[in-house]
């Protein structure tokens, strides 16, 4: 036989089919990349893991740069194969290549593939860091008039002004649900009513607190901010409370002067911002964080920069509003289509039409931008300290994309500078690349990577329980499909505080959406989201909450059992005296096990089985590995876990720490076996379950 024949059949019975695709594995994380968070000049040692001898070659790929990479250390398992870039100063991306024969395999953020996709490079940026405290952090959200009401003495009254169109009402039964038309009607809640529960809040586990908006403003939402100076007395303090209500058939709020003492008065704007004060140095006590919500988009049509209502025009201490006077210092703060509809100059800009949302100018005025940027500032500075912002419709600020980027650019510049553990978080949809390149914003409320999926996967539903699709309902593929395509768009720093809620202010509460159905409140009425709910479906959700990367956050009353359909029905006050206890206790126990665990704030993520209605995951560091199971079938299922790929070897032990059912949960302990790289398990139906190890130490 001659040299070139041998040497091909030796080629075609080399053992390419044999690569452990399993064991191939990189991430963001410290284990995979070290700095994990690289500064300008560092050294950044790239990671690469195979099975043991299983591979001839493996290649980082970066910059048009095929670079061969070296064994640095290896285990009875694993190699582990690395590539150090010197003096890094710009960002960069990369995927790797494993070789074995005439196998070529890409590694990038979706894991394995054939071809090569940019899209999907794993990126570093050297100086972007996120803060440490954000990294898997346990957050709550509270939209403060439905949470706790503190202070009767501040509540709204009734006819106290008028907003969108009709007289406010404060809300007598504090139990009663929202209305269809719901911003005009108040029940309550403030900043003294947080202050109370911050004690539950710590019992629960929570690291950090999101608070709506608590500016001066009109509705009871609040995103249609009236001074961004001062927080609301509504929610802080009245001191001085003078003038009369209107009277019922009042058509404006010239008359409102009761109104208009409560929320123009120093004394009382002062003594309010005295109170959030208060919040955060009582919060920072209990080691809980506050963030605030940044609405610079629009603001609203009472604001005293435009002064539509004419709350400030008669007051001496503030100047013209832009409505009322072309002289306005304010004038371009807004952009107004006729220019000669002066006075009471109705031509302004609203967001998406609205008039009570006049939208910002900031191209046409540096002074705008300049004063927003001292409110970034401000607030997360002495003597407020809060921990950051939270950004709403955070794409939509500018009339381009362009001014958009340059602007947060600028916002995080001046946070930073002010507070550098402070956290810029938006409200974004869809691909947030552009704006997570490491100088914007830190991360995003997550939609695209966490409360899509596991809301299409678990009840098939919408997350505004608008549509129902029963192709996506325990539709495994579609699942870890569209959850590794939208985790790619994050740099890992980002992934890690992404906020990850299953339910909020905008959408339906997750409870309701476990009910399978299409509705709304004006469609169906609030009762109807209270009906066939299946807690052993948001069980598995919360478990999947607390064990997948990033900031688990919790929508005030979900871990009470509230339900109700998307805004306003979602925001129904929290159930003091009628709280479903177990559910506290549940999220206490899942929340305890997130932050027992290190790998489930710091550790790298893997699937490990997909099938209809059940999926189960890893995560996992050198020495330490959990893995979880949801059972979202109506029957119990046997499962085969192939947990090599989290580092156990045979005969290792994983101990069950949690298990819930429709019915409720158990701690109870109990151990499985590894046995040919297997552990098989059975799990009950609408179950989740989560399995822990301790691994060998690893030489490194």
């Amino acid at each position: 036989m001659n040299t070139s024949r041998l040497r091909k059949i030796e080629e075609i019975c080399r053992p390419t089919s044999i690569m452990n695709f399993g064991a191939l594995f990189s991430d963001g994380t410290g284990n995979y990349v070290k700095p994990a968070e690289p500064q300008k000049g560092d050294n950044v040692t790239l990671r690469f893991r195979t099975e043991r001898d299983n591979v001839e070659a493996v290649y980082l790929c970066m910059q048009e740069e095929r670079l061969k990479m070296h064994v640095a250390f290896s285990d009875d398992l694993f190699d582990y194969y690395e590539y150090t870039v010197r003096n890094v100063q710009d960002p960069f991306s990369y995927y790797f290549e494993a070789v074995s024969g005439r196998l070529h395999v890409i590694y990038n953020c979706l894991g394995i593939g054939k071809d090569v996709n940019h899209s999907y490079d794993f990126r570093i940026v050297p100086g972007f860091v996120v803060p440490g405290w954000a990294r898997g952090a346990v957050m709550y959200q509270i939209f403060v008039d439905r949470f706790c009401n503190g202070d009767t003495s501040n509540d709204v009254l009734t006819n106290e002004y008028r907003y969108v169109g009709r007289p406010v009402r404060k809300v007598e039964d504090w139990n009663s649900y929202p209305e269809t038309m719901d911003v005009a009607n108040f029940y309550g809640g403030d900043l003294a009513g947080v202050i109370s529960k911050l004690d539950y809040l710590k019992d629960l586990g929570i690291d950090a607190i999101y608070l709506n908006p608590i500016f001066v403003s009109p509705s009871n939402h609040k995103y249609d901010i009236q001074d961004y100076d001062y927080v609301d007395p509504h929610f802080g303090k009245i001191v001085k409370d003078e003038g009369e209500l209107l009277p019922p058939d009042a058509q404006d709020n010239s008359g409102a002067t009761r109104y208009i003492t409560r929320v123009t008065s120093k004394e009382n704007l002062e003594a309010s911002n005295q109170m959030l004060i208060r919040l955060v140095e009582e919060a920072h006590k209990r080691d809980i964080r506050i963030i605030l919500d940044g609405v610079f988009n629009h603001c609203g049509s009472f604001n005293k920069w435009l002064d539509r209502e004419k709350i400030y025009d008669k007051n001496p201490d503030y100047e013209k509003g832009a409505y009322v006077s072309e002289n306005s210092p304010y004038r371009h703060f807004f952009r107004f289509r006729d220019e000669n509809a002066w006075p009471d100059n109705a031509s302004y800009d609203g967001w998406w039409g609205h008039d009570t949302l006049p939208k910002m100018n900031y191209e046409e005025s540096s002074t705008l931008h300049d004063y927003i940027m001292k409110i970034g500032k401000k607030w997360v500075s002495p003597p407020y300290n809060c921990d950051g912002w939270r950004l709403d419709v955070a794409a939509d600020l500018g009339y381009s994309e362009e001014y958009n980027h340059r602007f947060w650019r600028d916002f995080r510049a001046a946070v930073k500078e002010a507070n550098p553990e402070a956290i810029v978080l938006a409200e974004h949809y869809g691909d947030p690349r552009s704006w997570l390149g490491g100088n914007e914003w830190d991360t995003i409320m997550n939609y695209g990577a966490f409360m899509e999926p596991i809301t299409w996967f678990l009840t098939g539903v919408e997350k505004h329980s608008d549509e129902f699709r029963g192709d996506l309902i325990g539709n495994p593929d579609v699942f870890i499909g569209s959850i590794r395509h939208y985790m790619s768009f994050f740099l890992r720093g980002s992934l890690d505080v992404a906020m990850n809620e299953l339910s909020n202010h905008d959408h339906s509460r997750f409870l309701t959406r476990t009910n399978h159905r299409v509705g709304r409140l004006h469609t169906l009425g609030p009762e109807a989201a209270n009906e066939n709910l299946n807690y052993g479906i948001f069980r598995e959700a919360v478990v999947f909450q607390m064990t997948w990367p990033g900031a688990p956050t919790i929508y005030y009353g979900d871990e009470a059992g509230v339900a109700g359909w998307t805004d306003p029905d979602s925001r129904r006050t929290y159930p003091w005296g009628h709280e479903n206890q177990e559910m506290i206790r549940f999220h206490r126990d899942v929340i305890r096990i997130h932050k027992k665990y290190r790998c489930l704030k710091y550790g790298s993520v893997k699937i490990l089985h997909g099938e209809n209605r059940c999926i189960a995951f890893g995560r996992f560091t050198r020495n330490e590995a959990v893995a979880v199971v949801l059972n979202n079938d109506y029957t119990d299922k046997e499962i085969r876990l192939h947990v090599r790929g989290l580092g156990l070897r045979n005969n290792a032990a994983m101990k069950r720490v949690l298990q819930t059912s429709e019915e409720g949960y158990t701690k109870e302990e109990q151990t499985y076996i590894v046995q040919n790289n297997v552990m098989t398990v059975v799990v009950p139906k609408f179950s989740a379950t989560v399995f822990v190890a301790k691994l060998r130490k690893q030489h490194e």
